[in-house]
């Protein structure tokens, strides 16, 4: 185990990631998000500090927090406890990755080492439960039970999604349903949660709560499923991970499911013989495949579906700058590269 990095962790202050465009119009809620993740990474056990920093200051884009921040500002909440709540949900995704990347053996996560690389497997899985038990310190000052509910119902929602990947891994014969099931767990309940409790905490009307719960799901579900076909077309250096990384793993994501259904037999058994085996010994193979047989087309078009029935849940919110954000986020999941 290497724990060489602990040395003045307590001292260290994380760099905040670089706002976007989408992230101005809440930049002072924004900064103090990034004020509060250090505070409340605040703990006498110095190696807490250490992979806690090294985690949140790894360069993601924060869209989770700025979810639960963009939807309580748009029902022009006026009170302070959109702050902690953006943070708490921000230690609750963080959590999952340290987790994931222990499941995933990953090493490399956002260009950097992952967190288990630098100092082993135990002491990430343990720093992502302090922030999991962090997250649910902090939901108790935030002080609302409907918001508790629904980000406790999120966390059980999304182990289970986790698991559920984890036994269709190297099994070809998963469905396009039982996909959709899988993301929606694993991935698109935390930007459910994260604008549905956002909406709870500006006292939405049961129209307006119910939009901004079905935009974060739908957002979601369009990131997600972009992750997976950038996982054949991406740009490695842009997403700080290998192209192929799923394949590599056996993950039967929505362009293998879609190949196998569209493609000859031949190419069908190429493909499910790789999700059972993984590696990346065929994956010169499977990317023609999945380009032949209009997968990634495909993949696109299902991103495309789900960000325009999230933009569609916008209409029951009033004009604002913030509504205006939340519709470039939308548009941004689908058109991104990494």
């Amino acid at each position: 185990m290497n724990v060489s990095m602990t040395a003045n962790a307590s001292s260290a202050q994380p760099d905040s990631p670089t706002p976007s465009p989408l992230h101005a119009v809440v930049a002072d809620d924004f900064a103090a998000v990034n004020r509060t993740i250090v505070e409340q990474l605040n703990s006498k056990v110095p190696l807490v500090e250490t992979i806690g920093q090294y985690i949140t200051e790894s360069g993601g884009k924060r869209l989770r927090p700025l979810l639960a921040l963009l939807a309580a500002r748009s029902l022009n909440y006026t009170g302070d406890k959109h702050i902690p709540l953006a943070t708490l949900i921000e230690f609750m995704h963080t959590s999952t990755l340290l987790h994931d990347d222990v499941v995933d053996e990953s090493h490399m996560r956002r260009g950097k080492k992952t967190a288990n690389d630098a100092w082993g497997n135990a002491p990430s899985v343990l720093v992502g439960d302090f922030l999991y038990a962090r997250s649910f310190q902090m939901m108790v000052d935030v002080g609302s039970m409907r918001i508790m509910a629904i980000l406790s119902g999120a966390t059980c929602i999304i182990a289970e999604g986790e698991v559920l990947q984890l036994t269709n891994i190297g099994n070809p014969s998963i469905s396009e349903e039982d996909y959709f099931e899988t993301i929606l767990g694993k991935t698109a309940k935390l930007f459910e949660a994260a604008s549905h409790s956002g909406a709870v905490l500006a006292e939405a009307t049961p129209e307006q709560e119910q939009a901004l719960q079905y935009y974060g799901r739908y957002l979601g579900l369009a990131f997600q499923l972009i992750d997976d076909l950038l996982d054949y077309q991406g740009d490695a250096d842009a997403m700080g991970k290998n192209v192929g990384d799923d394949l590599a793993e056996g993950k039967p994501t929505l362009p293998l499911i879609h190949a196998m259904e569209q493609g000859t037999p031949e190419q069908a058994k190429l493909i499910r013989q790789v999700i059972r085996d993984g590696g990346l010994e065929q994956l010169d193979a499977v990317l023609e495949i999945v380009h032949a047989t209009g997968a990634l087309d495909y993949t696109r078009q299902r991103a495309e579906e789900m960000a325009d029935k999230a933009l569609q849940q916008l209409d029951a919110l009033p004009p604002s700058a913030y509504r205006d954000s939340m519709a470039q986020l939308a548009r941004l999941a689908v058109d991104r590269q990494a």
